[in-house]
């Protein structure tokens, strides 16, 4: 008998349940895998409350992992039992010590990649990657402005930047993670908390803005993220922490400069086998290289019988990088 995290209502962290499950065999072109490590994404507590609606309840949780391959469906090229392996765009229910995923979202884990670095950064470095060399190339030099520098994705996307030599500003609800995004390469940081954002954007630019701007936030950053923009700059809204921006005027973007505005996925740009290798390979050879040191602290380490606080903690901006669960 295997154990998974369901739960039969939207709502707050309390409705996760720890459950026994009997994992069914893997269908046509599924592999089975048995996770060694499980990555908590902040789109899993958006999916929890209901913001992106199941199809069913019960339901499970979580769609990135990594593990070993135990069973191979029929179809299935390229893959086979043994295999060591990560995922990130899986069908739900990855919080679960075995999870059955359609071959074209596996990647094959490099020997030099540990199964929890694998998990704690799949999703988040694939979503660094299509932002920061797809939605807009960043180029060596450029400055430009990421919201949340110190979360999960924000971490990765400072040590990135710094790779490809380029000027990142974060912005940090402490000086704590201030500091943590300047040591992964953040060329300079905004605390929310105390400054208007783009206020100190434009003192850190001597005023002459930035022409993209990543936001995780949502509603509460649209506005000033508009703001932070040169003319016909790029405004790359890819998340809702604060809850999702609506009842947008468009008018806005003609007035504060002929603004661009995208809600990219990463969905939207992995979309076939030939895209997830290239992504997947960049990525890989950014950790392979020490360029992007992805390792997870221990305190944000969770049994699955703990993922009630773990998300909890998440959503309490307590944590910092990547947060795991360990079957």
């Amino acid at each position: 008998m295997s154990k998974r995290v369901q739960f039969a209502a939207h709502g707050g962290a309390e409705v996760l349940q720890l459950v026994d499950f009997t994992p069914a065999a893997p269908r046509d072109n599924e592999v089975q895998i048995e996770n060694k490590a499980i990555g908590i994404n902040y789109i899993d507590t958006y999916i929890r409350e209901g913001l992106y609606p199941v199809s069913q309840f019960p339901s499970g949780l979580g769609t990135e992992g990594a593990g070993v391959i135990t069973h191979v469906g029929a179809g299935v090229k390229g893959f086979h039992v043994g295999d060591r392996v990560v995922y990130a765009q899986a069908p739900l229910g990855a919080y679960s010590d075995v999870h059955n995923v359609p071959s074209d979202s596996v990647a094959k884990l490099p020997d030099n990649i540990t199964f929890e670095q694998g998990a704690s950064s799949f999703l988040k470095g694939l979503t660094v990657q299509y932002l920061l060399r797809q939605t807009y190339e960043i180029k060596a030099g450029e400055i430009f402005l990421f919201h949340a520098a110190a979360g999960g994705v924000g971490l990765i996307a400072c040590q990135w930047a710094k790779a490809l030599g380029a000027k990142l500003i974060g912005t940090v609800s402490s000086e704590e993670k201030a500091q943590l995004a300047k040591k992964a390469g953040a060329w300079a940081t905004i605390n929310y908390q105390i400054d208007d954002i783009a206020e100190k954007l434009s003192e850190l630019t001597q005023g002459e803005k930035v022409s993209v701007v990543y936001d995780s936030v949502g509603k509460d950053t649209w506005l000033s993220s508009l703001d932070c923009l040169k003319p016909r700059g790029l405004m790359v809204s890819f998340g809702n922490a604060s809850g999702p921006v609506t009842g947008v005027n468009l008018g806005i973007l003609n007035q504060k400069g002929s603004l661009y505005v995208t809600r990219p996925s990463l969905g939207g740009y992995v979309r076939s086998r030939e895209d997830l290798d290239k992504a997947s390979q960049s990525l890989f050879d950014m950790i392979a290289s020490g360029a992007i040191n992805v390792d997870v602290a221990e305190s944000q380490k969770f049994p699955l019988s703990d993922v009630k606080r773990a998300h909890e903690m998440l959503q309490s901006r307590k944590t910092s990088g990547s947060s795991l669960l360990i079957p």
